[in-house]
């Protein structure tokens, strides 16, 4: 699955199917992109629990986040904050519980049924500084130095060009603002088997890039003060494995060295950047 055009529609495909499913069924599964054998285990793979943040609202925690972005995000009142793939609503209304009621919250998402979910959840809280855009994270519907936040949970490994979306986290950003960002990551290779999985793409699994790799694309894309603020080991259950790969498939990837991790990633804008990287026909971004 290396097409860009085919992974988008997978993602697209996939997040559609789970915008109206209920945390339970998403967590029991990798990212909620697919069921797990007979549903009687539920596995809360990779989600951390909101439930004791403030500003939590449970009608827009889908369970498909690897980690908690926001708590770690260095939100003030006051702030703008944007959050990428922002699905439901969930980080977005703990961040907007930080920055108040002069603060803006902005959520991202590319999939029309998680837009809808997020404009009845905020229509119900009544909030009239959160909004929901439908766009591309590659190409984000933002004007330049927009944001004094970005957050994004679990949501960059889904993505083609990594490159390009902390291409436009930097344009985005105003001058020394910052992101704290939690994806998947990889250590070791993955079968090439699991790269031609649907279901192991949209799971956040397959998607995934060498840590190594994805700290570089921060620090190439111009980033400074970056910092690993989480590094959360990711254990896939045979069961769900099993949906998709053979008993000696499952056997070789356990017995391999290779690790899945959730990592939240903090990394600053400079204040001053003499690059002028994103200024028309700079070629930089």
């Amino acid at each position: 699955m290396d097409n860009s055009t085919t992974i988008k529609n997978t993602v697209r495909e996939k997040y559609t199917a789970i915008a109206n499913q209920s945390k339970d069924q998403n967590i029991s599964s990798c990212c909620g992109a697919t069921g797990c054998g007979d549903g009687k285990a539920v596995y809360t793979i990779m989600a951390d629990e909101y439930k004791g943040m403030e500003g939590y609202n449970p009608d827009a925690d889908l369970g498909l986040g690897c980690g908690l972005p926001t708590e770690y995000a260095k939100i003030k009142e006051g702030d703008t904050v944007i959050d990428l793939g922002s699905g439901a609503g969930n980080d977005a209304f703990i961040a907007r519980k930080i920055t108040g009621e002069s603060g803006k919250v902005i959520g991202i998402d590319f999939t029309e049924a998680m837009i809808a979910r997020a404009r009845e959840n905020v229509e119900k809280l009544g909030f009239n500084n959160v909004e929901f855009r439908q766009g591309d994270i590659e190409d984000m519907p933002v004007t330049s130095n927009k944001a004094d936040v970005i957050v994004s949970n679990c949501v960059l490994n889904l993505v083609p060009n990594k490159h390009k979306v902390f291409c436009e986290i930097y344009r985005v950003l105003k001058p020394g603002g910052h992101f704290s960002i939690s994806d998947i990551v990889l250590e070791g290779e993955l079968p090439a088997k699991w790269r031609e999985v649907a279901e192991l793409y949209a799971g956040c699994i397959s998607g995934a890039i060498q840590k190594s790799t994805y700290l570089g694309i921060v620090e190439e894309a111009g980033f400074d003060n970056i910092i690993l603020q989480k590094n959360k080991p990711i254990h896939i259950p045979a069961e769900i494995l099993s949906e998709y790969l053979s008993a000696e498939e499952i056997a070789a990837f356990q017995t391999s060295n290779v690790k899945i991790s959730s990592i939240t990633v903090y990394a600053e804008k400079p204040a001053k950047d003499d690059r002028k990287c994103c200024e028309p026909g700079s070629g930089c971004c």
